[in-house]
């Protein structure tokens, strides 16, 4: 049992889900506690309530049951190793390669970073959550065919900090991106709200009926004879949210097929250059959930970023990189 409660009079009436995320404190967030009432792990006066949004009374008895632990999930003998960046005993930051899917989803059962992590560090077992949902300590995602630093939490209490931090957009992040053309401005800021695309589901669009704020910083890299490389901070997190700004300013990242108009046999770019779009979150920056310490990570560049840019004679040394981050961390 988690916990135990009697609803106090300054309680009356206030949802079910505030009172017991209150009562939990910040090791549990809303969310987590909304599926701990739907899958029946509390209860109202002795009966199972399933509506986070049900109202309490003074005098309830509040009950908090712990979650089930995580059925034992067989890790994939095919399961990637996973290039760890850092790890203490609050969080895991890795380096996710192109190609991995971050949890398990419809058609995409194994070998998914959660796979990986699992195989690695198998305690993260006991960050089970409610209603089956197999995402121990993810906090934030990438897409699949990006890569790059993401930060994992290994606590209860670091995944409440850390989705904080991404809710409250204190987290800093820097992507690298080689898109089509010469983007002609060393600067520009793309403000574009993003939606789900009117008629294709799979696809979010700045033509959405819904649309919500989403904006993207670019600061020009370099400029090569077909393409630019390209830098991109952002200030919101919305789902794919740079490939559809880039597309949106006539520059899709090269190699790209859902926003770039071409199809997997002609993706943007010349032929073979990439076999995904070029999208890598190179930098990622986090307050540690204990310490409150603002710790910088960086994932080394892929090799087919690498080999693309030095094949047409661009020497990109960190120290620019570093700048960029410099200058985005101190708000410029």
């Amino acid at each position: 049992m988690l916990a135990d409660l009697k609803v106090a009079a300054d309680h009356e009436r206030m949802r079910l889900d505030v009172f017991v995320s209150a009562a939990l404190g910040a090791e549990y967030t809303r969310s987590q506690v909304a599926r701990m009432i739907k899958a029946g792990l509390v209860t109202v006066n002795g009966a199972a309530s399933s509506r986070p949004s049900s109202a309490v009374h003074q005098g309830d008895s509040i009950a908090i049951a712990e979650p089930p632990p995580m059925e034992p999930r067989e890790v994939s003998a095919s399961a990637s190793a996973i290039d760890v960046l850092y790890a203490d005993d609050e969080l895991i930051v890795v380096n996710k390669p192109a190609g991995m899917t971050v949890h398990p989803a419809p058609g995409h059962h194994d070998g998914t970073l959660v796979d990986a992590l699992l195989a690695r560090f198998p305690e993260l077992a006991t960050m089970a959550e409610a209603g089956g949902v197999l995402r121990p300590g993810i906090v934030h995602r990438l897409d699949k065919e990006t890569s790059g630093v993401m930060v994992v939490a290994r606590t209860p209490f670091a995944k409440a900090a850390l989705s904080a931090q991404f809710k409250g957009r204190t987290v800093k992040k820097v992507y690298l991106a080689i898109v089509r053309g010469i983007v002609a401005r060393d600067r520009m800021t793309i403000e574009h709200p993003l939606g789900r695309h009117p008629t294709d589901r799979k696809r979010m669009s700045i033509h959405s009926h819904t649309p919500r704020d989403a904006v993207s910083n670019l600061v020009v890299v370099d400029r090569m004879r077909d393409s630019t490389l390209v830098a991109v901070l952002p200030e919101t997190g919305r789902t794919h949210q740079i490939r559809v700004h880039l597309a949106a300013i006539g520059h899709p990242c090269l190699g790209e097929v859902l926003y770039g108009g071409g199809s997997k046999d002609k993706r943007v770019g010349a032929a073979g250059d990439f076999a995904r779009h070029a999208l890598h979150a190179i930098n990622l920056s986090i307050e540690h959930p204990r310490t409150h310490a603002r710790q910088v990570y960086f994932a080394p560049m892929p090799a087919d970023f690498s080999n693309f840019i030095a094949a047409r004679g661009v020497n990109l040394e960190q120290s620019r990189i570093d700048t960029m981050v410099k200058e985005h961390l101190s708000g410029r």
